[in-house]
């Protein structure tokens, strides 16, 4: 059946190899279902139902992937996208989290009828590469900014808005120690770095009393308080349009850089250099997303840490499929979820934004038309501490920038509609 299923031998690989890759990409993701929780319940979501949600979603997608598209790409609540929707949509523009939810669910329609329809590649391939990294880049600082934040290492300063904390709280010193811890073992190439980075953390905030223990397992958390709680009348809201988009772009820019990433680790593009069963990849995706918003959680999206897996041999999907497993038995630890504190997922954040940062390397910068708007893309998602706002920028000093310098031929059909859109938007909406 399996062979049948997934093609093994087609593809080299075995069961035995399969379910050891499997494990292995789950180790490395499995930070998600400590650290989701912790940022959406400060919208006033209930943690357990969250917790509940991410694991679900985590396995619907990771197990449409492998079932439908046959590929070894597991898939979970997005990183700082869950962040976007918990401080900004929520927290600094005041709306409501189940019409931030509507919103998720939107895009992820929206996600699928692209991918369907084929306008998806279109799109993608029309976005400057500088602006795709500087959109990662900004995600890995408004990430950090988060993190530092939560831990009090950094504070509010009226004088200069911001200024450092106290580094010698617990809280501060428990955060860089877990981030050094994460990143030394990441060096050494352990699996699972990240999350053994948290439970080192988190026990020893146990020793020093900075957190309460729960238990280790229990009967998986009700779903009832997020549980189809979407507001799809709130989020009519004309001025949510920005939002449904910024959730869709960063899902786009996700999906198909991890696709296209993990693909060329484990040698699965075709010898054109495309991807093949890449619709059903997309729709994977995209139903993921939706499943995700409908149960409660922010999007979800593919995992570069699939990577991790694929070099430990995985090929095929039923790769993903163990992942969604694993995701399924981790309901029954919520009480472990619960018992983590601020300082074990703020190195985690840390870490991620890290890896998001480094897309800088990549920009062209002896070229000033390309990276003066990836720079000030990134740096306007840490500052205004909205990543919509960043994107926004790209687009809008990328048009700008090539049209005042001469560079028209640089500029797409899809870039100038883009920026003329969010350039409408700042005129009429604010």
């Amino acid at each position: 059946m399996l062979e049948k299923l997934f093609k093994l031998q087609a593809h080299g690989t075995d069961v035995k190899t399969e379910v050891i890759a499997g494990l292995t990409t789950f180790l490395t993701m499995a930070y998600i279902i400590v650290v989701n929780p912790s940022i959406l319940s400060a919208t006033g979501m209930d943690h357990g139902a969250v917790f509940t949600a991410t694991c679900i979603a985590a396995a619907i997608g990771s197990m449409i992937m492998g079932l439908l598209a046959n590929y070894p790409i597991a898939l979970a609540p997005g990183m700082g996208i869950n962040a976007f929707f918990a401080f900004v949509v929520v927290g600094s523009m005041g709306y409501d989290w189940q019409v931030a939810l509507a919103a998720v669910f939107m895009s992820g329609c929206i996600f699928f009828l692209l991918s369907i329809f084929k306008v998806r590649e279109w799109i993608v391939n029309s976005i400057p590469k500088s602006l795709r990294f500087g959109i990662s880049a900004g995600i890995g600082f408004f990430l950090a900014l988060i993190a530092l934040k939560n831990v009090g290492i950094i504070v509010d300063n009226p004088a200069t808005l911001v200024s450092m904390g106290n580094m010698l709280a617990p809280q501060s010193l428990l955060t860089l120690f877990g981030f050094f811890l994460i990143c030394a073992l990441a060096h050494r190439k352990v699996t699972g770095a990240v999350m053994i980075g948290i439970v080192v953390v988190t026990i020893a905030a146990l020793l020093l009393g900075l957190t309460e223990y729960k238990g280790l397992m229990a009967t998986p958390p009700s779903l009832a308080p997020t549980f189809l709680a979407m507001d799809f009348a709130g989020a009519m809201n004309i001025g949510l349009i920005t939002i449904v988009f910024t959730f869709l772009f960063v899902d786009l820019f996700d999906t198909s850089g991890t696709l296209i990433a993990a693909a060329h680790r484990g040698n699965l593009l075709d010898k054109e250099g495309k991807l093949p069963r890449l619709k059903r990849a997309l729709m994977a995706d995209s139903v993921a997303t939706m499943s995700g918003a409908a149960l409660g959680t922010s999007t979800t999206t593919s995992y570069i840490e699939s990577t991790a897996g694929i070099s430990a041999g995985g090929r095929t999907g039923l790769t993903a499929v163990v992942v969604g497993i694993l995701f399924l038995l981790s309901l029954f630890f919520a009480p472990v979820a619960a018992i983590v504190p601020a300082c074990a997922t703020a190195p985690a954040l840390l870490y991620v934004s890290v890896l998001m940062a480094g897309g800088l390397s990549h920009i062209d910068w002896d070229d000033i038309t390309e990276a003066a708007p990836a720079v000030l893309t990134a740096l306007m998602m840490a500052f205004t501490f909205s990543i919509a706002n960043g994107i926004a920028a790209g687009f809008v000093s990328y048009v700008a920038i090539k049209l005042l310098s001469g560079k028209v031929k640089d500029l797409s059909v899809s870039v100038m509609v883009i920026a003329g859109l969010f350039v409408a938007k700042f005129l009429f909406l604010g």
